[in-house]
């Protein structure tokens, strides 16, 4: 039985936007809290929301992600396996599977890839326009956009790359029964199955893509082919599905808040500023993630997390605290404060922000550049949102022009 003096923390969907309720009080609580999850391994776990808190425990290394066949509290009644993917594996081994794909998503690596992302965008676009309003634009752009351009990124053929976006929508949507675990499961076997053949075959003949450069990686002796595996499906289901739903979120913001859109219709010099304070702002992740596990007795806090104990942090309340951001709740871009969260933080922050964070930018751009008069073609009550996703987001955005 469940120990009950710690509040149960069971998410459940929000509508649209709003920012998670336990969340906030449990940031105005204290920086890090008890709370009982409700499946999973029986008992307590550690919760911190505070944005120092936050940090602390994702850069120390008393905290291990090393989380494989542990029992755990978790918000999920059914779990997909996990794997030895670089989400769950260490330093000095993380470092050195990271080490192999950093080059791909850094500046001069961004760079190149921003023309050919422009020359998508422009061209879904143009096909938008073409269909004639009302369209949605989440079918139309903001899901092949991120589709596309992690596909070139990996080398994925443009034939291919629709079964990104199955893949990561059955294996990034909460189960409800273990049929759904089971589907998930064999979808995954199934991408992982495509990136190894793919792989193998760039091996043979190699490309200019980033999935040739594991496959050298793997012939070097860098990384192991399950390592390969592991790395690529992550970053391709990511590189879709987190991209999708943060860029439809900033837009459904860009059509439903005059105050914003009159900005950046008059500054559009001030959309790399605003696509940082939406990230800030958006409460894009249901829950929590992942689990750390302390190594030895570690003070956090004002609290003393025992060895072996489990501790959550969320980016969404640290994001939205608001001893580094007064007013949290508003979007102001020009707002001073500490870098957020939303990449996350320490050795296992995202691989890709500088991408995603283009992404994000060339679509606010292009959408106020070339459909100023852009609107929503429904009340934004009637928007219909996603249900049990990893990250947060809309089905559809119906928009006229």
């Amino acid at each position: 039985m469940q120990d009950e003096t710690a509040p149960l923390y069971d998410v459940s969907d929000l509508p649209a936007l709003e920012f998670d309720p336990f969340l906030r009080q449990a940031s105005q609580t204290a920086p890090v809290i008890r709370v009982r999850l409700p499946h999973g391994a029986p008992g307590e776990c550690w919760l911190a929301t505070r944005h120092d808190t936050v940090r602390f425990v994702t850069s120390d290394p008393r905290f291990s992600r090393d989380i494989v066949g542990r029992p755990l509290p978790t918000m999920n009644r059914y779990l997909i396996p996990l794997d030895r993917a670089v989400s769950f594996v260490d330093p000095p081994d993380h470092t050195r599977v990271r080490s192999v794909v950093a080059s791909a998503f850094n500046r001069s690596g961004m760079a190149a890839l921003r023309p050919r992302a422009q020359a998508v965008l422009d061209r879904l676009v143009a096909s938008m326009f073409e269909a004639g309003p009302p369209a949605d634009l989440i079918h139309h752009v903001t899901s092949p956009f991120p589709m596309h351009v992690i596909g070139v990124v990996l080398g994925v053929p443009e034939a291919d790359r629709p079964r990104l976006c199955t893949w990561a929508s059955a294996i990034l949507t909460r189960a409800r029964d273990e049929a759904e675990v089971e589907r998930a499961r064999l979808v995954r076997e199934e991408a992982s199955a495509y990136f190894l053949e793919l792989a193998r075959e760039r091996r043979r003949r190699p490309q200019d893509d980033l999935i040739s450069d594991l496959g050298a990686a793997v012939d070097s002796g860098r990384i192991e082919e399950e390592e390969l595996l592991a790395l690529t499906t992550l970053m391709a289901l990511n590189g879709w599905h987190a991209v999708r739903n943060h860029t439809s979120n900033m837009a459904y913001l860009l059509l439903t808040d005059d105050s914003l859109r009159s900005r950046l219709r008059s500054d559009p010099q001030a959309v790399p500023a605003a696509v940082e304070e939406l990230l800030r702002w958006i409460p894009h992740k249901h829950g929590v993630g992942q689990a750390r596990i302390a190594t030895e007795d570690v003070e956090v806090g004002g609290v003393l997390v025992r060895r072996g104990e489990a501790v959550y942090v969320s980016y969404v309340a640290a994001n939205w605290d608001d001893r580094c951001y007064p007013e949290p709740h508003r979007i102001d871009i020009d707002r001073e404060g500490p870098p957020h969260l939303a990449f996350g933080y320490g050795p296992h922050h995202c691989v890709a922000p500088l991408l995603a964070r283009m992404e994000a930018e060339l679509l606010l751009t292009t959408l106020l550049t070339r459909l100023p008069d852009l609107r929503l073609a429904v009340a934004p009550e009637n928007v219909s949102w996603q249900k049990d996703v990893l990250i947060r987001g809309p089905v559809t955005l119906p928009v006229a022009w």
